[in-house]
C-alpha cells in the first residue's frame, strides 16, 4: 500500500501531543487499535484517558483538545482525502473513519501490485533466529512439540514477510543421561528379542518404538557402547520425517554433542570468570546470576564435574549473537518457564540487552476424540504423536489448529471438529471461500478487470470487505507485537465470514457490466489476501473442494 495509514495517523496524535506541550513519556507507547465493531472507526486511541490521571483533566477535555490540534494538519499530512471523520465517542475515545475513496484506492492498489501491496518493511533485514522445537530425540514428536513447531514456523514466515531476515534452528539434545538412558533400553530390548528374560526399569522408555529400533540394531550388529548414539540418529530421522510432512523445515540443526567438543563452553566460562560472574563454592561452579535479577545464582559445573543444563545453552546462546543474529526467539513448553531468568541474566552477564532475547511459552494442548480428552503418559510412551494428528486430519487443519488460541492458553484440540467438511472447521471454512471465488473468477462470463470502477462498491457489505482487507498489515503487526501468529487465524476466519455474508446477499454478476466488474475485482481481493494470509500460515489453498 502507497503509505501505512496507521502510523501516518500515530505521527499526527504525536504531533498533535506535542503541540499541547504533554510530556512525551506519558506518550511514549502510544499504540493505534482496531475497534471490533466497525460502527466505533476503523481505528482508535485510548489516549485521551490513558492520559487523564496524569494530567488531572477529564479525557474527553483531553481528547477534544487533541482533535482541534489533529484537524490542523490534515492538508499537511494528505489525510484529508483518507480520512472522513474523527470523533470523540464513548469515555475519551478518539476515532477515526476512513474515506470510501481510499479504501477503493487501496484495493486498487492490491489488485495492481498482488502480495507486494500488503507488505511493510518492518524488520529493515534485521538478522532473527528462532529456535524451536528442540525436542530430545528419544521418542516421536508429541503434540505439545507440534504446536511448536505450527507456531514457531508461521511466526517465521510472518517475520520474513515484513523484512526480517529469519533463521530457523531445532537444538539437538544428543549427549548426556537420557541418550545413555536410550541405549540401555535399545539394549535390554534386544536381549529380550533375543529370548533373554529382562527387568525393564520404570525409567526406561518403554514405547514400542524401542522394538523397532532394537531390532534395527540387531540387524546391523551395533554393539552396547553405539546404541545411544545409533538410537538417537535413527530417532531424529523420523522426527526430520515427521516434520517434513507437517510443512517445517529448519535452517539448520545444532548438535549439542558438536558444541561440547568445540570448547565454546570452557571459552565463555573463562570470559565470566574474568567478569566476577563465576564462583566456587561447595566443590562447584556458579553462574552469578543474581546480579542480573534473578532470585539465585545458579550452578553450572556440578561436584562430580558434569555440566548442569544450563551450561551449554549459555555457550549456546553467545554463539548465536556472534553468528551475527540480533533478535534471538525461543519457543519452549510451560515446564521451562522457570528457567528464563537465569538465561536472561547470562544474556546480560556478555553486555547485551536482555530484550534481544525473547523466550515464548507455548502452553499446552490436549487433544479430544468423541468429546473425550485423550490420556497421555510420556515416559510409557503412550501419548498422541505429531504422527497420528496428521494420519488422521491432515497437514492443513492439524497446523490450524495448533494456532487458533494465543500461546498463552492451553488449547483442546479436537479430532472430531478437525475432520468434518462443515463451517464448524474454522480451516475448511477459510479454505472454502478461497476455492469459491477461484470457481467464480474460473466460470464466470466477465473476466477480472484491474481498472473497474471500484466506486461501485458502496453496499455495506462490501465496503465492510474492503475493509477487513485493509487490515491484512495491522494484523500482522499485531503478530510481530505479541510474536504470536493466532490473530492471522482469527483474521482469515473473519475475511472469509465477510465474504460469505457479501455472497450470500450480492449477486457478483448482474445484468450491470460495471458493477460486475467492480464485484469480481473485490472478490480478487479477497482471494489475495486469504491466499497471503494461508501462506503466511503454511496451509494449502486449494482451487476446488
Amino acid at each position: 500500500m502507497k503509505e501505512n495509514i496507521q502510523e501516518e495517523i500515530i505521527k499526527l496524535i504525536k504531533l498533535s501531543l506535542a503541540d499541547l506541550k504533554i510530556d512525551p513519556v506519558l506518550w511514549d507507547d502510544l499504540r493505534l487499535d482496531s475497534p471490533q465493531d466497525i460502527k466505533f472507526g476503523d481505528f482508535s486511541t485510548n489516549i485521551a484517558m490513558r492520559l487523564s490521571k496524569a494530567l488531572k483533566m477529564p479525557a474527553g477535555r483531553i481528547a477534544l483538545n487533541i482533535l482541534e490540534s489533529i484537524n490542523t494538519y490534515f492538508k499537511k499530512f494528505s489525510l484529508g482525502d483518507h480520512i472522513k471523520e474523527v470523533k470523540i465517542e464513548g469515555a475519551g475515545f478518539i476515532n477515526f473513519y476512513l474515506s470510501e475513496s481510499y479504501l477503493h484506492e487501496e484495493l486498487k492498489d492490491i489488485l495492481s501490485r498482488d502480495v507486494k501491496a500488503l507488505s511493510i518493511n518492518a524488520g529493515k533485514g534485521k538478522p532473527v533466529l528462532i529456535e524451536f522445537v528442540s525436542a530430545n530425540p528419544t521418542g516421536s514428536l508429541s503434540v505439545a512439540h507440534a504446536r511448536q513447531a505450527a507456531v514457531g514456523d508461521a511466526l517465521a514466515k510472518i517475520l520474513g514477510f515484513l523484512g526480517f531476515e529469519v533463521k530457523k534452528e531445532y537444538y539437538l539434545n544428543d549427549e548426556g543421561n537420557q541418550i545413555d538412558i536410550l541405549g540401555k533400553s535399545v539394549s535390554l530390548r534386544m536381549k529380550e528379542l533375543s529370548n533373554e528374560r529382562i527387568e525393564f526399569p520404570e525409567n526406561y522408555y518403554q514405547g514400542e518404538y524401542i522394538y523397532d529400533i532394537a531390532r534395527e540394531a540387531i540387524a546391523k550388529r551395533i554393539g552396547d557402547s553405539n546404541l545411544g548414539d545409533f538410537a538417537a540418529e535413527y530417532i531424529l530421522g523420523l522426527i526430520k520425517k515427521e516434520l517434513v510432512d507437517f510443512g517445517v523445515d529448519f535452517d539448520h540443526w545444532y548438535s549439542q554433542k558438536e558444541l561440547t567438543k568445540s570448547g565454546k563452553i570452557e571459552k565463555v566460562f573463562a570470559i565470566l570468570k574474568k567478569k566476577g560472574f563465576l564462583y566456587d563454592k561447595e566443590g562447584a561452579l556458579w553462574f552469578k546470576s543474581t546480579s542480573f535479577g534473578d532470585d539465585k545464582d545458579r550452578v553450572v559445573i556440578k561436584s562430580d564435574g558434569s555440566y548442569t543444563y544450563l551450561a551449554p545453552d549459555i555457550a549456546y546462546h553467545d554463539d548465536k549473537y556472534k553468528r551475527g543474529f540480533k533478535w534471538l526467539i525461543n519457543l519452549w513448553g510451560p515446564d521451562h518457564h522457570g528457567y528464563i531468568s537465569r538465561l536472561k541474566a547470562s544474556v546480560e552477564a556478555f553486555g547485551r540487552d536482555k530484550d534481544s532475547l525473547s523466550i515464548l511459552i507455548v502452553q499446552l494442548a490436549t487433544i479430544f476424540r468423541g468429546g473425550k480428552p485423550v490420556q497421555m503418559s510420556t515416559r510409557k510412551g503412550e501419548y498422541i504423536t505429531l504422527r497420528e494428528v496428521l494420519n488422521e486430519v491432515g497437514r492443513d487443519a492439524s497446523r490450524f489448529f495448533f494456532m487458533s488460541r494465543r500461546i498463552s492458553s492451553h488449547l483442546d484440540f479436537d479430532l472430531d471438529i478437525a475432520k468434518k467438511e462443515t463451517v464448524e472447521n474454522p480451516v475448511y471454512y477459510v479454505q472454502y471461500a478461497y476455492a469459491r471465488i477461484c470457481s467464480i473468477l474460473r466460470n464466470g462470463a466477465i473476466r477480472l478487470d484491474k481498472n473497474a470502477n471500484l466506486a461501485l462498491l458502496k453496499e455495506a457489505e462490501e465496503v465492510f470487505l474492503i475493509k477487513k482487507l485493509l487490515k491484512f498489515t495491522y494484523i500482522l503487526n499485531v503478530c510481530l507485537n505479541t510474536q504470536d501468529p493466532y490473530m492471522l487465524t482469527v483474521y482469515l476466519q473473519e475475511v472469509a465470514e465477510a465474504f460469505h455474508k457479501f455472497y450470500d446477499l450480492h449477486r457478483v454478476l448482474t445484468d450491470d457490466e460495471a458493477l460486475s466488474k467492480a464485484r469480481i475485482a473485490l472478490i480478487e481481493g479477497v482471494r489475495i489476501v486469504i491466499a497471503a494470509g494461508l501462506d503466511l500460515l503454511g496451509i494449502s489453498k486449494p482451487d476446488k473442494m
